[in-house]
């Protein structure tokens, strides 16, 4: 891995060996802030956080984890909502939620609608659904026109009183609607499948959140699709042991057909265990920042 540029957020889970090669941006790296008064308001004894999966590549499972992650942070307990903000509208067809004829996902941000209107249950406790629809896509033009740099942070917070984790499936380009999840996330998640391209997109996610967010949060990043047959996935493992990895399984490719997440498909699956342990690795992040 290439020395870290000074200005660039703090990255968890970076190997040791990482950290010995550039000790000093490692130090003078910013430390990752609490999250601020709105955002922690307790709700039975739980902070409420908001985790953005967010990639400039496509096809790196993006989509898969944030549904894969809403679905554990349900499962040990917590009031989730998983919300689209991919135009593609993956995450909801991934947790068996048909699109609605209406392009209404947009209003949201105008406020023309209340996002309480459009949040749909899933067959799953404790887990609904914000889901997407083209109308995201003209987004930007909205933003423009409204001026409001943190209107995305500030509909989150407002949904804190009613949800505990709060993941977004962010769009895979660099764009303002991006730019409002970085600035509304108290932690990132970042998929790179092991590839000089994904090493590539990782460094521009950085810089994204280093650019749009002033307080900028956590950067986690994770092996996805990770093949150990391959020479180039071990080296990129043996590079970062330490980084989380969800590997290439056919139970995760189940997920789009069966329109499940892989921890109700196959519980006892490799795949479902690495979702549950990096699921763990990111609530105690929260724990950490919000203590």
């Amino acid at each position: 891995m290439a020395k870290r540029d000074k200005s660039l957020p703090r990255i968890f889970g970076q190997s040791r060996a990482a950290s010995t090669r550039a000790p000093d941006a490692e130090r003078s790296s910013a430390a990752a802030p609490a999250p601020s008064a709105e955002r922690t308001a307790a709700i039975g004894g739980t902070i409420t956080a908001t985790i953005a999966v967010y990639s400039v590549k496509g096809g790196v499972g993006k989509t898969t984890t944030a549904a894969n992650l809403a679905w554990c942070s349900a499962a040990v307990g917590h009031r989730t909502l998983l919300w689209d903000l991919d135009a593609a509208a993956g995450a909801g067809f991934l947790l068996g939620i048909d699109p609605e004829r209406r392009l209404a996902a947009g209003d949201v941000f105008t406020r023309e609608r209340d996002a309480d209107d459009l949040i749909r249950p899933t067959e799953f406790e404790r887990l609904e659904v914000l889901p997407a629809d083209e109308s995201i896509r003209t987004l930007d033009r909205s933003f423009s026109a409204l001026g409001k740099r943190r209107r995305l942070a500030r509909l989150t917070e407002e949904l804190g009183a009613r949800f505990d984790r709060i993941v977004l499936d962010c769009p895979p380009v660099l764009n303002e609607l991006s730019a409002q999840a970085m600035r509304a996330a108290d932690i990132v998640i970042v998929p790179l499948p092991p590839s000089p391209l994904s090493a590539r997109a990782f460094d521009l996610v950085a810089r994204e959140v280093a650019s749009h967010a002033r307080r900028h949060p956590p950067i986690l990043p994770v092996h996805s699709m990770l093949d150990l047959r391959r020479a180039l996935h071990r080296q990129a493992r043996e590079a970062d042991p330490d980084w989380p990895a969800i590997p290439y399984a056919s139970a995760v490719e189940q997920c789009a057909v069966q329109r499940r997440p892989v921890g109700a498909l196959a519980p006892q699956s490799p795949a479902a265990q690495s979702y549950a342990a990096l699921w763990r690795a990111i609530d105690r992040k929260l724990a950490e920042r919000a203590g």
